[in-house]
Order: C-alpha cells, then sequence, then structure tokens
C-alpha cells in the first residue's frame, strides 16, 4: 500500500473512532489532547520550526509541541502531520539521506494530515453531486473557510474528488488564505484566527495538575504563571475571579503536656 493510501485509510479510521463524520474539527489541539490522552503545547520556536512530536521510552508519554505562527492554516496541518507520526508509531529518528528526499513516514504523515483535515467525502457532502462540473474559484474559498485549510490543501482534495483539473490545482495551490479572505469577506475571521495561532498554550493536562498542586499548596504561583508564559499578577487576578485559592494550612497540634503523672512528688521541694 502507498504512503498515500495508508494516510488516508489511517485519516478515515481516526475519524470513525471518534465518530467525526466528514465535518469540519473543531480547535486541534484539544482535539488530540482528548481523543489520545497526550500533552499539546503551542509555544514560541525559530523561524524555520513548525511541530515535532517526542517520546518518553522509559514512561511511554508523547508530547506534541507546535510554534507560534501568522499562518492558522499551516499550524493545523502542522498538528494534524504530528498526530499522524504518533498514531503511525513514527518515533525513530530520521535516516540520513539527501536533505530534499521526504522519507516515506513524512509522505504519509501529510497524507494523513490533508485526508483528517479535509475528507474528499467532506468536500461532497458540501459542494453536493457535482458530476462532470468544476468547482469554482469562491467555492476554493468557501471550503478553505469552512475547513480551515490551506488553498493548497483544499485543492490537493478537489483535484482527487475530480473536481479541478491538475492544472487548476497547480494554479489554486500558488493562492495564499489571505487573498482568498480578502477577496470573499472573510478578513476578520481570518485575522482572528491569526491572533489565535500566534497565542501561546500550554499543554492541559500539566496545566491542570499545576493548578491542583497550587491548592493543595504544593506548587506555588509563581510556577504555574511560568507554565502559562504569563505574569503572575494576571494569574493571581484569574484565580481570585475563578475562586481558586490554595488550601487553608492547618499547623499541627502541639503535643499534649501531662500534668498529673502518677509518678511525679513534689514533697521534698517544700
Amino acid at each position: 500500500m502507498s504512503a498515500e493510501d495508508q494516510g488516508r485509510e489511517r485519516a478515515e479510521t481516526f475519524r470513525a473512532e471518534h465518530q467525526l463524520g466528514n465535518v469540519p474539527l473543531p480547535d486541534l489541539v484539544s482535539l488530540i489532547e482528548l481523543t489520545l490522552d497526550i500533552d499539546v503545547a503551542v509555544l514560541d520556536a525559530e523561524p524555520d520550526e513548525h511541530g515535532m512530536t517526542m517520546r518518553d521510552p522509559v514512561r511511554q508519554v508523547v508530547m506534541v509541541a507546535v510554534a507560534l505562527t501568522r499562518n492558522p492554516m499551516r499550524q493545523r496541518s502542522t498538528l494534524a502531520h504530528e498526530l499522524g507520526h504518533v498514531l503511525f508509531g513514527d518515533f525513530a529518528p530520521p535516516k540520513s539521506g539527501a536533505w530534499s528526499a521526504r522519507s516515506r513516514q513524512e509522505i504519509r504523515a501529510d497524507a494523513f494530515a490533508r485526508h483528517l483535515l479535509v475528507p474528499v467525502d467532506g468536500i461532497g457532502s458540501v459542494l453536493g453531486d457535482r458530476v462532470g462540473e468544476r468547482a469554482s474559484l469562491p467555492e476554493l474559498s468557501a471550503l478553505v473557510q469552512r475547513f480551515k485549510a490551506s488553498p493548497s490543501l483544499v485543492a490537493i482534495q478537489l483535484c482527487k474528488a475530480g473536481l479541478i483539473s491538475g492544472a487548476r490545482k497547480n494554479e489554486w495551490m500558488a493562492l495564499s488564505t489571505r487573498t482568498l479572505a480578502s477577496r470573499f469577506g472573510w478578513s476578520d475571521l481570518y485575522q482572528s484566527w491569526q491572533q489565535e495561532s500566534t497565542t501561546t498554550r500550554a499543554p492541559q493536562r500539566l496545566l491542570s495538575r499545576a493548578t491542583q498542586g497550587y491548592v493543595a499548596n504544593v506548587v506555588s504561583l509563581q510556577a504555574v504563571a511560568r507554565l502559562r508564559g504569563l505574569p503572575v499578577e494576571q494569574i493571581a487576578a484569574e484565580f481570585e475571579e475563578a475562586g481558586i485559592f490554595p488550601d487553608a494550612v492547618t499547623p499541627p497540634a502541639p503535643p499534649a503536656f501531662e500534668s498529673d503523672r502518677p509518678d511525679t512528688d513534689f514533697t521534698d521541694l517544700e
């Protein structure tokens, strides 16, 4: 089976396992954390770094990290790509080879991400029965907005669905999301997505444990603030508004003083 077919089949299986149908996926960070019980972090990184998956071989703990970016579609594709690596168990270090050559694992993860984010059957449910017809540029914009995926990714899926030619696919792959948003009136929505994709996010499970530790007086407010990447004062105000306070600490009772010991006799002191 080709890497493309493996990626498509695993994406379809993942959607079926979690009853996701063919509809656009919600927040991918939460989806990954809640369905696979692994940690996901959105953090600042170098410009050329998009995402990575790490596994502790001793504790079998997996963590996915993606970079902040002004391109929300790329961030979603990176998250879906890293999810593919997790599901296929691609934790071995990459083999040496030509820099321009992409490994089978990378091609498979790309295919998984594409079919997960924009399933071909999902396109059909949006555009309806289009036998012999071709998708239009406004429909490309609608699909990019609906599935929150890049024009390049959607164009490939449209071509696989037989709704555009290879030449039109190449033409549309050169378009940017910003261009479509500006042309078809959803720039405000796109800017809100950009704001979201440039905001750091701590792993939900880790942050939950840290908060519980703060309540139990074993984790400091400063530690929670560092985890969130926010000022201590902001975390303190947020916790106060939410009614989250450390448990009251009861000092241990002093040892009892035995004043009536039967072997005590003060007669000789008189």
